[in-house]
């Protein structure tokens, strides 16, 4: 088993781990960290399957799919939109360009999450708003992978209850996630031989997160949100430099 490889698998379990401590973070854990050791188109692709898995899981357990479909479906519908207008950045744009690009998304996902930012969107506004945002998130994930920033503010501030907004965070980052997906295949990123790395990756991603689900009991949630995030900033500003 080469470095590379075991590298690959701890970043897998780290990234799991995350997820299944906040809910949240995987593709940010991943994609930044595997974009040091590889491009990050390649390592988006790695994690197209983990993160599909992780991300229905989430959604289906929740008790309002239908409820949120009706409420969330422009900023759903625009969220492919923004990934069409963008297909083929993320494979096409040179590993030093999407690094830095990455690096730029992880920071501003890191500086909103230590501040704690949380805006508070008027019901009237919800809708035009959600389009503008999942438009806005679309070009974000053709461009980086990463599939956060703006969805998860905005998804914050429309006042969902905590389970409501779980499952909401699901919906947002599987149809992310599998407009990526088509987008990295039609782009010769996602093929076969990727398809059986991805599969493979499932296995510590969904170690990790079991793991990070049973220690969430155990230690303080909002203490692990601020070195989580503080661990994006640091990681975010080192992509951007390289």
């Amino acid at each position: 088993m080469t470095k590379d490889t075991i590298l690959t698998i701890l970043i897998l379990l780290l990234a799991g781990f995350v997820k299944g401590m906040i809910g949240l973070g995987l593709p940010a854990v991943g994609v930044g960290l595997l974009g040091l050791l590889m491009a990050p188109s390649q390592a988006a692709a790695i994690l197209v399957v983990p993160s599909t898995v992780t991300n229905v899981w989430q959604l289906i357990a929740g008790p309002n799919l239908r409820g949120l479909l009706r409420r969330l479906w422009p900023m759903l519908l625009f969220i492919l939109v923004g990934g069409w207008l963008g297909a083929g950045t993320l494979a096409g744009g040179g590993t030093g360009r999407a690094r830095f690009w990455l690096g730029v998304v992880l920071a501003i996902y890191a500086l909103l999450g230590l501040l704690a930012a949380r805006p508070r969107i008027a019901p009237r506004w919800e809708r035009p708003i959600g389009a503008i945002v999942g438009l806005a998130t679309g070009l974000a994930t053709a461009a980086t992978g990463v599939y956060m920033v703006p969805a998860v503010p905005y998804l914050n501030g429309i006042g969902l209850d905590r389970e409501d907004l779980v499952q909401a965070l699901g919906l947002s980052f599987t149809v992310s996630t599998l407009g990526l997906a088509v987008d990295l295949a039609n782009s010769g990123a996602f093929d076969r031989h990727v398809l059986v790395q991805s599969l493979w990756a499932l296995v510590p991603a969904l170690a990790g997160m079991l793991i990070g689900q049973h220690v969430r009991t155990r230690i303080s949630a909002a203490l692990f949100r601020r070195c989580f995030f503080a661990g994006m900033l640091v990681l975010g500003i080192e992509l951007a430099r390289h």
